[in-house]
């Protein structure tokens, strides 16, 4: 995850690493990502769950027949077909790789309604951010981070990457190879700004509640709002703005 880099002045700096993954199924490669190594099982598996190509039921991983390096294979059916296009993904922004408009309102129209979720207290939301254990961002001030919270409050699961949609997919894979999908009853929390993809990823994956550090998106706004997702944003210094869907924040 870090490697050691000399300034030209010969002072040393922790950096991320990042390397592109390639994604298959039925030796089929149909993503490429840039992304920080480790849990590529979990960014392979959460990347084609939100991407809506494979169902979130039982799904295995391994490495391809060819044993080639940074490749992932996944063992499922495809739900709907990639196209001819495939997927190109940079680390800093998922949804510019997607290349036109127009396929990420197709993607967008089939989602499902919010399932109902729990209450939870604007105190709360407004620390969670704080809460998320970051130990490769203390180290290189170059990772984003998604946690998975209880209710109450209880981290259940964080995992870093330098692409922030990365690292939500981490956290969703993660769920996925433990039968632990949909999300229904708990909150995701990023360390970022809130995109339209990680609103999308969020809906997908079946969360109520998606808060972060950062500001949101008009279009990530309107997303929450039309699927009844409550999204936060801003949650720092013991305040939080609240967009859409408040009925769950007491």
């Amino acid at each position: 995850m870090l490697h050691t880099a000399a300034h030209h002045d010969g002072v040393s700096d922790r950096v991320a690493i990042e390397e592109p993954l390639e994604i298959r199924v039925g030796g089929t490669a149909l993503a490429v990502t840039m992304r920080t190594p480790g849990h590529d099982e979990e960014l392979a598996v959460g990347f084609l769950v939100s991407e809506g190509l494979i169902a979130p039921g039982a799904v295995t991983t391994g490495p391809p027949a060819d044993l080639a390096g940074n490749i992932v294979e996944v063992v499922a059916e495809l739900v709907r077909s990639p196209d001819t296009r495939r997927f190109y993904a940079t680390s800093s922004c998922g949804i510019c790789g997607k290349g036109a408009l127009e396929e990420v309102a197709v993607l967008a129209a089939p989602l499902p309604p919010t399932a109902a979720g729990p209450r939870v207290s604007r105190a709360l939301l407004a620390g969670l951010p704080d809460r998320l254990v970051q130990p490769g961002f203390a180290a290189t001030g170059g990772l984003h981070a998604t946690g998975l919270f209880t209710p109450e409050g209880e981290v259940l699961l964080v995992r870093e990457d330098v692409g922030r949609h990365n690292a939500m997919d981490k956290v969703i894979g993660r769920r996925g190879l433990d039968a632990a999908l949909p999300l229904h009853g708990l909150v995701l929390c990023v360390s970022g700004r809130l995109s339209f993809e990680l609103v999308q990823k969020a809906v997908v994956a079946g969360a109520p509640v998606l808060v972060g550090a950062g500001a949101p998106t008009s279009l990530a706004i309107a997303l929450a709002a039309e699927r009844g997702l409550t999204l936060a944003g801003f949650a720092r210094r013991g305040r939080v703005n609240v967009y859409t869907a408040p009925e769950r924040v007491a």
